[in-house]
């Protein structure tokens, strides 16, 4: 291990059924190998700290379907602007903070939806949206450093419908089909892993990682690994 020459802060928090603590501490020692000192904070309230933003060169959220005060989300903007790194997976950064426009600007994406089985299948438990599907990492992003020799790749999870926009550097898609019990009537081609640039700050996320399950998936699992590094100041 490393001696630690950079800071990462964890945010987590939120709905339980996406396991914060389980899910971040999966990551926490490939960020100690990798040098980082890892502070983990169980609110958002390290945001509005400006001394300890500053000195962050690299924010993990995993928070779901939380809120967030003004204050925090000017201090992880303005930190992110500044060259902190963000990122995070799921719905602990693009399901995190329905209240906040300004959030939602920041990271480049927000859930709207995830298909579900047919009702005759669903038994009320989270497997009854967890579906077969592809990952499909973009040809012109076949050497960025996050994707480099990762193949098409299958997981059996939820597969997330995300409001984006063109600021987003795509890196890998998912295809929403539409089933006949479906209310939409063509296929919908959604980002699965993404970047954005934000001032001197990097953001990277990935719509994957529900669980821990899917997490531990080693395609899942390394590209999340090389975000991480690939986000940090």
């Amino acid at each position: 291990m490393r001696a630690p020459t950079k800071v990462a802060l964890v945010v987590r928090g939120g709905w339980p059924g996406h396991q914060p603590t389980e899910a971040t501490e999966l990551f926490v020692p490939y960020l100690r190998e990798s040098g980082f000192d890892v502070r983990v904070h169980e609110s958002t309230a390290v945001y509005a700290d400006a001394d300890a933003m500053a000195g962050a060169d690299l924010v993990v959220q995993c928070n779901t379907m939380n809120t967030i005060e003004r204050a925090e989300v000017e201090g992880l903007r303005t930190a992110v602007a500044a060259g902190t790194g963000l990122a995070g997976w799921h719905g602990g950064i693009v399901d995190s903070y329905r209240n906040s426009a300004d959030y939602l600007q920041l990271t480049g994406g927000q859930f709207a939806h995830h298909p579900g089985k047919h009702v005759s299948e669903r038994r009320g438990e989270h497997a009854d949206n967890f579906l077969p599907h592809r990952i499909d990492p973009h040809p012109a992003a076949a050497d960025h450093p996050i994707m480099r020799g990762i193949a098409a790749f299958e997981v059996v999870t939820e597969q997330y419908w995300v409001l984006t926009d063109d600021l987003n550097d795509v890196l890998a898609t998912t295809t929403l089909e539409a089933r006949s019990w479906d209310p939409w009537h063509r296929s919908v081609t959604c980002p699965a892993v993404w970047t954005r640039r934000w001032g001197a700050g990097r953001v990277f996320v990935t719509t994957i990682g529900h669980e821990v399950g899917v997490l531990k998936d080693e395609n899942v699992r390394t590209i999340i690994e090389r975000g991480l590094l690939w986000a940090s100041r």
